[in-house]
């Protein structure tokens, strides 16, 4: 347990960081899973829907520090080729 009111209180930040974290990384979860869901349907119009609904989703979470850039890219330049095949 913290010994300071420094480390008590760093404590109490890294669990609300922890909390909103955890939320943020669900949503940009379920939001690359409905794109999945969407083309794997075969349903285009609602793939590009989802996929327009998710790329906001995925650049905040980049944004945030939540996932790399990189990653970032790499999901919606994945995500964008399998609506393009479709």
């Amino acid at each position: 347990m913290a010994n300071s009111a420094q480390a008590t209180k760093r404590a109490r930040q890294a669990e609300k960081s922890r909390q909103r974290n955890a939320g943020q990384r669900s949503k940009l979860r379920t939001a690359i899973k409905k794109v999945i869901a969407a083309i794997e349907a075969g349903e285009a119009d609602a793939a590009k829907e989802a996929y327009s609904a998710a790329m906001p989703i995925i650049d905040s979470a980049a944004g945030k520090g939540l996932i790399h850039k990189n990653k970032a890219a790499r999901h919606k330049s994945r995500l964008n080729q399998h609506i393009r095949n479709m």
